[in-house]
């Protein structure tokens, strides 16, 4: 799964990188722990623009009667996200890109202790997940939200968690958003195996209130 992130590429960088058009209003950053139901960077193509803005992370299915009206969806199985009443629809009409330095997994081990891991791509670049989006509305009410898609962990990923995120490289970008038309459920595989990075982080990212670049920094084990 992906539950926790961290994004410190500046606003201008992450729009040259998407030629995407920035939003006004995009989140902060740095921000080295983005937890769900806030607001995340997020890349959507509008009739062949490209359009970098924020959305709530943390889906929200057309049928809620508020945004907490059920589980909190901020991940999406690629193995059922076609079949899904929640995320169906979004799947074939409404994909994104997720933007992100790193995210975080815990390993739980045998004394059920959750071990914290920071995890990147292995050339430095930033991560881009595959996401899908939608807009809920409800009593003159909006809200724009997404969520990760996930798949099963690869080898390497396995040793701390059984799920990891889609990870998309730039050539994927285009099918991915549809704007290369159709086909991109092949995209929903796990990364190759040396696509990642992984470093132990101290356990005080395991509170959803620590801030810092501390939180990213390795530790000995």
């Amino acid at each position: 799964m992906c539950g926790r992130m961290a994004i410190t590429l500046p606003h201008d960088a992450m729009a040259q990188m998407f030629e995407a058009v920035p939003a006004n209003d995009l989140p902060d950053v740095p921000n080295y722990n983005v937890c769900p139901t806030v607001q995340i960077h997020v890349v959507q193509s509008d009739e062949g623009t490209r359009r970098l803005r924020p959305m709530r992370w943390g889906f929200v299915p057309h049928w809620y009667k508020a945004p907490n009206d059920g589980p909190l969806l901020i991940n999406a199985r690629a193995e059922t996200i076609a079949e899904k009443p929640a995320f169906r629809a979004a799947a074939r009409e409404r994909r994104c890109l997720i933007v992100a330095t790193g995210f975080y997994e815990w390993m739980v081990t045998e004394e059920k202790a959750r071990l914290p891991w920071y995890i990147t791509r292995s050339d430095g670049a930033p991560l881009v997940f595959a996401g899908v989006w939608q807009t809920w509305e409800r009593d003159g009410q909006a809200l724009t939200t997404c969520a990760v898609v996930t798949t099963g962990a690869n080898q390497s990923m396995s040793r701390i968690h059984h799920r990891m995120p889609v990870v998309l490289d730039a050539v994927d970008w285009p099918l991915w958003l549809g704007e290369a038309g159709k086909g991109a459920a092949v995209l929903m595989k796990a990364a190759p195996e040396d696509a990642l990075r992984f470093h132990r982080v101290g356990t005080e990212v395991n509170s959803n209130r620590a801030s810092g670049p501390m939180l990213i920094e390795p530790i000995e084990v």
